[in-house]
């Protein structure tokens, strides 16, 4: 079993540096958050493991995202390797495809970044998004083809297709394999 699953994030670790780094005594983080001042301290020294809830309050009361209370990274760390374990998977449940979130959940309002694994024959249709978001949608592997709105066309291995998709769109799996490919969603940005 990997360490990463024996040992879970140090959230707690995370939450007194960030206090003390914003000089917050356990009785103000509290008042800001709604935690008790005992459960902070039951925190902060790894004897509970909070609630997501938990955490998105004291993420929101110490100007973070849960991503950073989760990851715990120090400021300064230039560089992070996340393991291919730790990558969540999310899939059709017709088991057309799979979508691999590549991109770090403290972006998820900004950009997205996915590598999809389509079976022969799978689509994924989405509807419309936010104003302006754009798709990216380059393969690696097999033969897609992309619908935005009324246009449709033909990707193959190493073309991308870009496209708005504040519109109905489609991505399908055109070829006889499964096929490949990097999927880039950018919010409210245009073509």
């Amino acid at each position: 079993m990997s360490d990463r699953l024996n040992n879970p994030p140090a959230v707690g670790q995370t939450i007194n540096r960030l206090r003390k780094e914003k000089h917050l005594t356990l009785d103000q983080l509290a008042a800001v958050c709604g935690v008790s001042k005992s459960m902070l301290s039951q925190i902060e020294r790894n004897e509970t493991n909070p609630t997501l809830a938990t955490v998105w309050r004291l993420a929101e009361a110490l100007g973070e995202t849960i991503d950073d209370i989760v990851r715990g990274e120090e400021p300064g760390h230039s560089l992070t390797v996340v393991s291919g374990a730790s990558v969540p998977i999310l899939n059709d449940a017709k088991g057309q495809y799979s979508l691999k979130v590549l991109g770090p959940a403290s972006l998820v309002n900004d950009m997205e970044w996915y590598e999809i694994d389509m079976a022969a024959g799978g689509k994924m249709t989405s509807s419309p998004h936010n104003a302006r978001t754009t798709e990216h949608l380059t393969v690696f592997s097999g033969e897609f083809e992309v619908t935005a709105g009324t246009e449709m066309k033909a990707v193959r291995a190493g073309e991308t297709a870009r496209y708005a998709a504040d519109q109905p769109h489609e991505i399908r799996n055109v070829g006889e394999t499964n096929g490949r490919a990097l999927l880039v969603v950018l919010m409210g940005k245009q073509l």
